[in-house]
């Protein structure tokens, strides 16, 4: 192993942060040893976060197509855990939390000498009952720029489509800019909400009201978190927004540690409508064209 200061390169953010589909135990296998073999080829240190997964299970895999799972662990260059013992390691999950636990993790992973740090994490605990469960989308949304584009770390979300609602997938998934293994699922109705690569902010697809509030509240909560200074939310693909999505983005926008405003870039005519009628919504937006 080699002693280095471990920075933010290793590729794009958004290639480092991969939403992967799977639909059987052969196919979580293949991606098990591909992500494990990569890491401890490259000298990184690697860590699996298990759910629905017995960890013995995960050694056990790694054993049987050639890796010396083992010695790996005895060396602490593989790490098996639980989603308990780290998404879930307070009294709820909390986002701020685990971006930090990741800052934590990247730091420990340079002084134990390794070249950089490699995870995976079933996210399969996020769809049950949970406290604070609700707020994952907030949290996939919020890692690609609080996380990926700061900190020398690849991380591949696993999601068992066997143990997510198709609903529930298509929500978590499109949160990432990189999906392996995802089937078409972009002509179904709803919100979608992903990050953007630049500018800082996020992008929004479908319809934003009643049904889906749940999208909409993830994305308030991730706007209203975000370091940056100016904020994007690209509209351009949102065909409807009500007046109760308008008014979380406004308190959003409020909420911000800067004072920078958000920018709306091609919000749809209601948002217009509804600016005109109330325009004490738009505090703290700017309505913006390309």
């Amino acid at each position: 192993m080699h002693g280095a200061s471990l920075t933010a390169g290793g590729g794009a953010a958004a290639a480092r942060h991969v939403a992967v589909e799977y639909n059987s135990d052969g196919e979580w296998a293949h991606h098990l040893v591909t992500f494990v073999r990569a890491g401890l080829d490259g000298d990184e240190q690697v860590q699996y976060f298990a759910d629905a997964t017995d960890p013995g299970l995960v050694t056990r895999t790694l054993a049987e197509h050639g890796l010396d799972a083992e010695s790996a662990l005895r060396r602490g260059q593989l790490m098996v855990a639980t989603a308990d013992e780290t998404y879930l390691s307070g009294t709820r999950f909390d986002p701020d939390a685990m971006i930090g636990l990741w800052q934590e993790a990247v730091d420990a992973a340079a002084a134990g000498g390794f070249r950089g740090l490699r995870a995976i994490g079933e996210m399969s605990w996020g769809t049950r009952d949970v406290a604070g469960a609700e707020r994952l989308l907030e949290y996939e949304l919020r890692i690609h720029r609080e996380v990926f584009e700061r900190l020398p770390l690849t991380a591949w979300c696993f999601y068992d489509r066997r143990l997510v609602s198709k609903d529930d997938f298509r929500l978590l998934t499109r949160a990432h800019l990189t999906r392996s293994g995802a089937t078409a699922h972009d002509d179904a109705p709803g919100l979608s909400v992903a990050p953007l690569a630049v500018p800082p902010g996020f992008r929004l697809a479908g319809s934003a009201g009643y049904e889906t509030r749940r999208a909409t509240a993830s994305a308030a909560a991730a706007i209203a978190a975000s370091p940056a200074g100016p904020v994007t939310v690209d509209m351009s693909a949102l065909g409807h927004l009500d007046i109760a999505a308008l008014a979380e983005m406004s308190t959003a926008a409020r909420r911000r540690p800067s004072s920078s405003p958000v920018r709306l870039l091609e919000a749809p005519p209601a948002l217009h409508r509804m600016l005109d009628l109330l325009p004490e919504l738009g505090e703290g937006l700017e309505v913006a064209y390309r």
